[in-house]
């Protein structure tokens, strides 16, 4: 399921210029190697159900669930209508008394559960509406040949049924048919619901039938209430489904359509076929076909029939508004499906849906060819009210999403046809395991999609700041008791950059994949817990990584490399140098420097994470011929390091005659010199970004003297207003969704100051509160002139200009407030005067490069602009 843009809607720790520094003293040296490299991190050896290489073991066992489901569509009601038959076989050891099954539907209901325990300020998996959940109109037993009425119990949205007779371990079997009813939501906690477009309403179908409950070898009945953030943990089997509906509906489901020439017109007939042997989109129902109502027999209502073989759950959608298109999905075994998808004419178009399929065709072609082969006949992709949720062969995505979101949103959801559809953890308490896993798999699959067409790579230095927050949660944490506002860190983001770590930077390429591999092939079709993925990947790649699972899954601790020192041999850089690097927080990872000396050379160190079990400092030893100018850990920000400002360290003075003074100047007169600036009375910028697939757009105002607005929003959420800042001499103000956020005098003293268009033209006034560091610092690896402005007690701004252009790179923010901004790509405006059209920062905890795509200078802004 997709959750980075429900982050956008719900949650206030979204992005302003003020963001709370941590309170923890990075500098404190926390680290401490016994921790670390605690040899006791496995509880457990392995047994007869799980051995120890993380593999199933000799007698692996899980029980499994086949489906026969008949159910009618009342369009005008908006309801469902049927019964379920399901065959439930005990595999386990152990006698069975009473069963288990999830009653999904009831989260729905005003007094459920998930109801009472949601914030009065709403949510993703909030009731917007309620309904009456499950109306059960009668359960029976059928058992040899016997059928009888069962005893059972609802409870919120489970529903036990206890047994007259246990169901007998090793092979016992039973049925049980369910017939019952529901009022579909129209919207569903965001994985099922109804969205009214404007040639009808579009059904999205999920959890629509009562589910057997798993009973594995860990915890017997797995029975955690459906709360919402909490996914699905569910048993294998067939699922033998029929939908009768209008006739004027296009049914898509799960599985493999059993009865085309009953439900399709000889045209769609023809149009697939053509589809299945292409691999450009293939239209099978355009719009004018939508408006016209005669693509489809001539009968009141018709019933479609589905199978899905070895599947953990089906899913369908319907309606008489789809545009449909397909293509061709060739899987590395020589076999075929078909890739395909359906939407609303609203949102036809090459810019969005129209892509559609092909972004389904190669995401799976994508994934099968790298990890394993796909396994249903066919992928649907869904144009609906649901932001972003998967089943087994369908999946469900926002009908608004476009270009790179759209990529973004269908190449997760389908990613997760490997997580969990094949590899079949428990979502209900390790949601990592699969939005992790799947968000890694994302990552890889957009860095070679179209040439990486939609590819940005991740600044995870920028990043640390949302991973490491200061309400940070353990990853392993069930889904439910994460806040909201750190679920898609612990479940999608860290451990996705935990993966890329132990990929790139620990056991390579090479190593990772085969071990990754032999983990969804061990476990395709069966229940692995985290151990068994820890065993598993420490006996395929053959290394002991214990350390790491426990550093970075089960705790919040951080990274914080720094470079303390460089000495030489005998004095001599000829001779050689020694460097010393320390490691200030908690979590230890390898090391990789990048070196530069004065004579021009180059080198890269790498060191392993072993460096570390030694204690917190490290020196080692590097063959300089000159003297080194500058050492860079993590040149390229692939580690989360929460402090990168020491991660730099440059062996060279300030040179001589360089004061503030002369670099305010060079920095004025590059970007058009100080009369040219003086000239501007107000300037406009506006710029936007991409945050995981959705656009932000930022408007920056000024008016001089002393007036500043800014706000940042979200187009494709009906302009949604994340961030709202407003200067106006003294009156300051900052709202985040709405919410007006509390500043201390030391905050708005910073705010005015980072509020100016070009505040260096106010420095000579600060007189002595401005100073200039006496070492030179390094910058994306430039040399650059730090200027400390000690804006009051507590808050500092640092500045980094360029040696080499003398232009402004870099802003940081030291104190109760603090921030890092980088700025780049100075260009011209009107006026003559340059500023940056690149600006980096962080939103949400996820770095935002914002593109500046137009400027007004002098045009007489109003005050009422700057509301």
């Amino acid at each position: 399921m997709k959750f980075c843009k429900a982050i956008l809607i719900v949650f206030l720790c979204v992005f302003s210029t003020i963001a709370y520094a941590q309170t923890d003293d990075q500098q404190g040296g926390k680290y401490d190697q016994h921790k670390v490299f605690n040899p006791l991190f496995y509880p457990e050896k392995g047994n007869e159900y799980r051995n120890a290489g993380g593999a199933p073991g000799s007698k692996y066992w899980q029980n499994r669930a086949d489906y026969k489901l008949d159910v009618t569509l009342d369009t005008a009601k908006h309801r469902l209508d049927g019964t379920v038959l399901i065959t439930y076989t005990n595999n386990s050891p152990d006698a069975l008394p009473f069963l288990w099954l999830q009653d999904d539907q009831n989260i729905y209901r005003e007094d459920s559960r998930s109801e009472a325990a949601s914030s009065v300020t709403g949510g993703r998996f909030t009731n917007r509406s309620y309904t009456k959940g499950d109306e059960i109109k009668s359960i029976y037993i059928i058992k040899n040949g016997k059928t009888t009425k069962a005893d059972y119990l609802v409870t919120d949205t489970r529903l036990q049924i206890k047994l007259k007779d246990s169901l007998k371990a090793a092979g016992g079997k039973l049925q049980i048919k369910v017939e019952y009813g529901f009022e579909i939501p129209k919207y569903g906690t965001d994985r099922m619901g109804r969205l009214q477009t404007k040639n009808g309403w579009i059904y999205e179908i999920a959890q629509w039938y009562p589910r057997m409950e798993v009973y594995d070898d860990v915890t017997g009945w797995n029975v955690l209430p459906y709360l919402g953030a909490g996914e699905f943990y569910l048993e294998y089997g067939n699922f033998d489904y029929t939908i009768t509906a209008p006739s004027n509906l296009v049914v898509t489901g799960s599985g493999e359509l059993l009865n085309p020439a009953e439900v399709y017109t000889p045209t769609t007939m023809s149009r697939l076929a053509a589809a299945r042997a292409s691999d450009k989109t293939v239209m099978i129902k355009d719009e004018a076909e939508v408006l016209s109502g005669n693509d489809h027999p001539k009968k009141p209502m018709l019933t479609w029939h589905f199978i899905c073989k070895n599947a953990r759950d089906v899913a369908w959608s319907a309606s008489k508004a789809f545009v449909w298109d397909a293509a061709r999905i060739n899987l590395p075994s020589g076999k075929k499906a078909l890739a395909q998808s359906v939407y609303p004419a609203e949102v036809k178009g090459n810019d969005a849906w129209g892509r559609s399929t092909e972004y389904v065709k190669a995401a799976i072609e994508l994934y099968s060819d790298k990890w394993f082969e796909y396994t249903y006949p066919v992928a649907t992709n869904v144009a609906g009210t649901v932001g972003g949720m998967e089943y087994p062969g369908i999946v469900f995505c926002g009908w608004e999403s476009k270009a790179g979101g759209l990529w973004e949103v269908t190449n997760h959801e389908f990613g997760h046809n490997w997580f969990p559809m094949i590899v079949g953890s428990n979502e209900r308490k390790y949601a990592w395991m699969d939005e992790g896993f799947n968000t890694f798999l994302n990552n890889v699959d957009t860095r070679v999609f179209n040439k990486g067409e939609y590819y940005e790579p991740v600044d995870e230095q920028k990043a640390a700041s949302g991973l490491f927050s200061a309400d940070a949660e353990p990853i392993m944490t069930i889904p439910d008791v994460i806040q909201e506002s750190f679920l898609g860190n612990a479940a999608y983001d860290k451990p996705a950059l935990g993966l890329a770590i132990l990929r790139e930077q620990i056991l390579g390429e090479q190593r990772f994949d085969y071990a990754f591999r032999t983990y969804i092939k061990r476990w395709a079709f069966k229940h692995p817990t985290p151990w068994d993925f820890f065993h598993t990947m420490d006996n395929a790649a053959g290394e002991d990584l214990s350390w790491f699972w426990n550093e970075w899954f089960f705790t919040t601790w951080k990274l914080d490399q720094s470079i303390s020192g460089i000495a030489y041999q005998d004095g001599d850089p000829a001779k050689g140098a020694l460097i010393t690097i320390d490691n200030l927080e908690e979590m230890a990872l390898p090391v990789t420097i990048s070196i530069k000396e004065e004579n021009g050379k180059t080198g890269i160190v790498k060191l392993p994470a072993e460096i570390w079990q030694r204690g917190g400092t490290w020196t080692f030893p590097y063959k300089s011929t000159s003297k080194i100018a500058l050492a860079v850990i993590d040149p390229d920000h692939k580690l989360p390091d929460v402090n990168a400002e020491n991660n730099s360290f440059s062996g060279l003075p300030v040179p001589a005659g360089v004061t503030a003074g002369s670099v305010i100047k060079t920095y004025l007169d590059a970007i058009g010199g100080v009369d040219k600036l003086k000239n501007i009375k107000d300037l406009q910028v506006s710029a936007a970004a991409s945050v995981q697939g959705s656009e932000v757009q930022m408007v920056s105002r000024y008016r001089m003297p002393g007036m500043y607005f800014q706000q940042i929003i979200v187009p494709s959420y009906n302009n949604l207003v994340l961030s709202h800042i407003l200067v106006n001499n003294d009156n300051i103000s900052v709202q985040q969704v709405n919410h007006e956020m509390p500043l201390d005098d030391v905050a708005k003293r910073v705010l005015k100051e980072k509020s100016k268009a070009f505040p260096e033209l106010d420095y000579e006034k600060l007189g002595n509160a401005v100073s200039l560091d006496s070492t030179m610092k390094v910058v994306n690896g430039d040399m650059a002139y730090e200027l400390d402005i000690r804006v009051v007690d507590g808050a500092v701004i640092k500045n980094y200009y360029s040696q080499k252009t003398g232009l402004k790179i870099k802003q940081v923010i030291d104190g109760t407030a603090s921030s890092v901004t980088e700025f780049g790509n100075y260009e011209g405006i009107n006026g003559g005067v340059k500023i940056p059209f690149l600006i980096k920062t962080v939103i949400l905890g996820h770095p935002a490069d914002f593109k500046v795509k137009e400027t007004a200078v002098n045009s007489n802004m109003p005050a009422v602009s700057f509301q």
